[in-house]
């Protein structure tokens, strides 16, 4: 694990943010106003990104042992979507949060079907969102994700 800090324009953080959380595993960032200009400074503690091919996922219990209810997850997730700016995309807190409460919900419909393809399909929105390759266990890797992320909220 390592921690980086950037110095950047206040308008390119989020940008910024963006690429890097695509690239390495990160936790919060941290910003704070440069000292002696108008820019942004952005602390962000990273560490790489685990090898997906050969990747073991938490069991779902262990991965939402702390996750708020699913009524309250769907709840924070209809209104990130509606009370977002016009405009704007939906960040990676969504997409992860968005995965991972399908993924609840699909673990208590005991027959396959619809909430399942639904999970993976949120799943594999957060796969690609994250660019990362050869994940053969798309809902696994959502379980992965938000276990870290859990940690670090």
């Amino acid at each position: 694990m390592f921690e980086l800090r950037v110095i950047c324009d206040p308008a390119d953080a989020d940008r910024i943010t963006t690429a890097l959380n695509t690239t390495f595993e990160t936790g919060p960032v941290r910003r704070l106003p440069s000292r002696h200009s108008a820019q942004a400074r952005l602390y962000i503690t990273a560490d790489h990104r685990p090898d997906t091919e050969t990747a073991t996922w938490p069991a779902p219990e262990d991965a939402y042992a702390t996750a708020p209810s699913i009524i309250r997850e769907i709840g924070w997730t209809a209104d990130a979507a509606a009370t977002r700016p016009f405009g704007t995309t939906l960040g990676r807190e969504f997409w992860l949060r968005k995965a991972a409460v399908l993924d609840r919900i699909a673990l208590t419909d005991h027959a396959p079907g619809d909430a399942d393809e639904v999970a993976a399909k949120a799943a594999q929105r957060l796969v690609e969102l994250d660019d990362v390759t050869g994940v053969r266990d798309a809902r696994g890797y959502v379980r992965q994700q938000y276990a870290r992320w859990a940690c670090n909220h």
